[in-house]
């Protein structure tokens, strides 16, 4: 089933296009101080070997602007550089060649000063998200955070690119509140073209937040909104990306890397499966090539039950039954499984 996307724009972001049914590209952010070169291009080159498409830096003040040149030299996905409060740190990015701007319509909203922003921008070809969420909501004109709260900050801000006629816009709207996100974008999604940057804002560590992000990016793109998605967890961001192709796989939006199907386990099986797919499920994160590898406890959720899977191992007493495509081929010592089906999955 393929789920019909809404209709974008399309905005060029270095060597990537984000929006008009372009694939869905999956974003993360840098978690080390962007002024330590080394630790922030070895971190983006982890991202990268994930399968990370954009990165962005946070961008604190001048001297991180600096070094925003010398990042971009050595990494080979486009760089965005993350703005708040000074507007004079967005002109210095573009000069040091990043690929986008994040704006913070909150805390920058002089005209004077994004009109300044907008002509180098332009320039330069540099694309902007206007990146609102419920902390940027002025509490002063709006007393709740509500979706039309969200969407009348990005409209107003979006108003002012267009005054400076900038249309290389992308929108994201995101909350730590899942039903707030989804009817803002919701509401947003009739009002304007510009792509959507997606995700649950401030979502938690790893366990929570990939089911809170799962959940509220989930119901996003189910209903066919979102262009690029960014997870944001409190850990590694390479989990980030990690669940970000999760999610996307799990709707059939894209294939990347390998896709570990399991069953839950009960009273039938007789093997330690859980000590299987966990090891398993390390060891295949270096495979890049779509594939779909399942992992069953017995012969009642055997072959039959994982036919579609491109390998798989269906456990017995002690033992395994590979099988390719829902066809048997040998069986396997339970001590053997993990080794003999990474061989197998190499081959492929």
């Amino acid at each position: 089933m393929c789920i019909p996307r809404r209709d974008s724009m399309s905005v060029k972001v270095g060597n990537l296009i984000i929006g008009g049914n372009q694939p869905i590209s999956v974003q993360s952010m840098t978690k080390t101080d962007t002024r330590d070169v080394p630790a922030t291009v070895y971190q983006i080159k982890q991202l990268e070997d994930a399968g990370c498409s954009i990165v962005r830096v946070a961008v604190p003040d001048i001297s991180a602007a600096k070094c925003l040149g010398q990042i971009r030299s050595q990494i080979n996905i486009p760089l965005v550089a993350d703005i708040h409060f000074d507007y004079r740190l967005a002109i210095e990015a573009i000069h040091q060649g990043v690929d986008k701007l994040r704006l913070n319509p909150g805390n920058i909203k002089d005209t004077e000063k994004v009109s300044l922003i907008c002509y180098e921008a332009k320039k330069f070809n540099i694309p902007i998200r206007i990146g609102v969420n419920s902390g940027s909501v002025d509490r002063k004109r709006f007393h709740e955070i509500t979706p039309q709260a969200l969407v009348d900050s990005a409209m107003e801000h979006i108003r002012l690119l267009e005054e400076c006629d900038f249309t290389d816009i992308i929108v994201s709207l995101k909350a730590s509140n899942i039903p707030l996100t989804i009817e803002s974008y919701k509401l947003m999604s009739g009002m304007v073209t510009y792509p959507f940057h997606i995700g649950i804002t401030e979502a938690g560590p790893i366990r929570t937040g990939s089911i809170r992000s799962g959940v509220g990016i989930g119901i996003l793109l189910s209903m066919g909104l979102g262009d690029t998605v960014r997870v944001s967890l409190t850990a590694d961001p390479v989990e980030e990306v990690y669940t970000a192709y999760e999610i996307l796989q799990s709707l059939n939006l894209r294939r990347h890397g390998v896709q570990l199907v399991s069953c839950p386990t009960c009273g039938r099986t007789e093997v330690d499966l859980q000590k299987i797919v966990y090891s398993l499920e390390d060891k295949l994160r270096i495979i890049k090539k779509p594939l779909c590898v399942a992992v069953m406890g017995c012969v009642v959720n055997g072959p039959g039950e994982a036919s579609e899977a491109d390998i798989g191992v269906a456990c017995g007493k002690g033992v395994g039954l590979l099988f390719k495509k829902g066809m048997p081929l040998y069986k396997v010592p339970q001590e053997r499984i993990v080794d003999v089906l990474m061989e197998e999955i190499e081959k492929m």
